[in-house]
């Protein structure tokens, strides 16, 4: 087997993906990428070398992620817009042999000190003004002659996927082509409503779990036209649904939190959609209220996270159930656990889930691991939830400190050891706080070091220099002192009260 199979069946005059106005075929699609391939293993790249991709939702990371994993190869999807230090940490942690990065990704790549990520050997690019040492074209691996696809053991690592949901720091989830083509199939029997006459709305980040497996790989999977669209801006949004026909809508809380805010619409302009998803962070009860009463749109929300491929539940079809996210797909088994065990409906307990999607572990960190799958499969997700007697789950929190801005994790660690770093800042303290737009944004308190005039802007700048804009805090709070407990270790539920 391998994923990369998942677009063989579809028609091949039927457009598979529009990409900055420019169209492409299904045939055209399965040409590009077996030239590609080609092309890639014309570089030495063969099964488990890892290509890192750092591009944005366009067609050049569509190819690259096909052509790689293809040949039996790992593809590791990097945010673009990351800053030079994260992505060199990255890079060095896979242990990548080719970077694929594009016009959007070319400065940052210039920043990258090189003497850190030894192992790169080629640069692929699809910008020919973008001059960096060991470049290659893109266009002119497409001249390669096709080879074939490779055949794969079904536990094959065949994504690595960046994250810190479950256990800590940023680390490298490992997905196998089991895992995502699985979760793909657990999907589509999940509901009936995708077919190839679909136009999916692909905005989400393809870096980001949800984006490549739900709305690429998942889209694709059906036959259907996936729209690529790099930026999310809610009024070309709308003109973009409606000249496009878009019928499959997926989007994180914080996309239908500004649909929603929109006094002018009069809610024709969802008149073409036929499923509307929300997943990667808790949809908010009143933003879904709004989008049915105005727009006579049910979200269907759902569950999940990287290490599960990602989905875990979907809201069925039916009347929505304000605050639920959906019930346990077909295919895979969910516990909710506490200190005493498995617990009766109503309870509070820790998510478990087990099943063929559920990750094979943290790339290279044994001990990470461990901490998240026990020994017979199950994998704890660290979010804590209610089940009711129809088998609905309700989320209730996180048992961790995760922060979730706009659908991505933000571990509170990763930001204070950042802010650490800096010498004017004595002891730090990070935390998730209320946002209306990005559903949580990331607050830092801070102790400076004696005699230190530091401001708030330039901790803000200096986090901008090694995280993502995400990751970084928007506000930032100086204190006296942080509270902690007996032992030293800093108390962050403290922090807010």
């Amino acid at each position: 087997m391998n994923l990369a199979s998942i677009i063989d069946g579809a028609d091949a005059d039927s457009v598979a993906l529009i990409s900055r106005g420019r169209s492409t075929t299904y045939g055209e699609l399965r040409d590009q990428i077996d030239h590609l391939r080609g092309g890639l293993a014309s570089l030495g790249v063969s099964e488990g070398d890892r290509v890192a991709l750092l591009c944005s939702n366009a067609r050049h990371f569509v190819i690259s992620y096909y052509a790689t994993i293809g040949l039996g190869a790992v593809a590791v999807p990097l945010n673009p817009l990351s800053p030079a230090r994260a992505i060199e940490s990255e890079i060095a942690t896979v242990g990548a042999s080719v970077v694929v990065i594009e016009k959007l990704s070319a400065t940052t790549w210039s920043g990258v000190d090189r003497s850190t990520v030894p192992t790169v050997i080629h640069v692929v690019t699809g910008d020919p003004a973008t001059v960096v040492d060991g470049r290659v074209l893109i266009d002119d691996l497409l001249e390669a002659d096709p080879v074939e696809r490779v055949d794969v053991d079904p536990d094959a690592l065949c994504t690595l996927m960046f994250t810190s949901g479950t256990a800590g720091s940023p680390r490298a989830a490992m997905l196998t082509h089991r895992n995502l083509l699985s979760n793909i199939e657990q999907s589509l029997d999940a509901t009936d409503e995708l077919t190839s006459h679909d136009v999916m709305y692909a905005v989400l980040p393809l870096f980001h779990i949800f984006g490549l497996n739900v709305t690429l790989n998942l889209g694709l999977a059906v036959g259907a036209t996936v729209v690529l669209v790099q930026r999310f801006d809610p009024v070309t949004a709308i003109d973009t649904i409606a000249d496009r026909g878009v019928t499959l809508l997926p989007g994180s809380p914080s996309m239908w939190t500004a649909f929603a805010s929109f006094d002018h619409l009069e809610g024709s302009e969802f008149s073409t959609i036929r499923l509307a998803l929300s997943g990667a962070a808790k949809l908010p009860i009143p933003t879904a209220r709004l989008m049915q009463d105005r727009f006579g749109l049910v979200i269907h929300e759902g569950y999940g996270l990287t290490e599960a491929s990602p989905i875990v539940t979907w809201s069925p079809s039916g009347p929505a159930r304000f605050g639920s996210v959906g019930r346990v797909l077909d295919g895979m088994e969910v516990r909710l656990v506490n200190d005493d065990g498995d617990i009766p409906a109503g309870d509070v307990g820790e998510i478990w889930v087990r099943g063929p999607n559920v990750f094979a572990g943290y790339f290279g960190d044994s001990d990470a691991t461990e901490t998240v799958l026990t020994s017979d499969g199950w994998l704890r997700t660290g979010d804590v939830a209610t089940v009711d007697d129809d088998g609905y789950l309700w989320l209730v929190d996180r048992a961790k400190d995760l922060i979730i801005v706009s659908g991505f994790n933000v571990y509170p660690a990763e930001v204070e050891d950042v802010l650490a770093t800096h010498p004017d800042v004595a002891g730090v303290g990070v935390v998730g706080v209320p946002h209306p737009h990005t559903g949580e944004a990331v607050k830092a308190f801070v102790v400076v070091a004696d005699g230190s005039d530091i401001d708030e802007e330039t901790l803000i700048e200096f986090c901008l220099d090694h995280l993502a804009r995400y990751k970084s805090p928007n506000k930032i709070l100086f204190v006296d002192d942080l509270p902690r407990g007996i032992t030293g270790k800093l108390l962050r539920r403290h922090l807010l009260a």
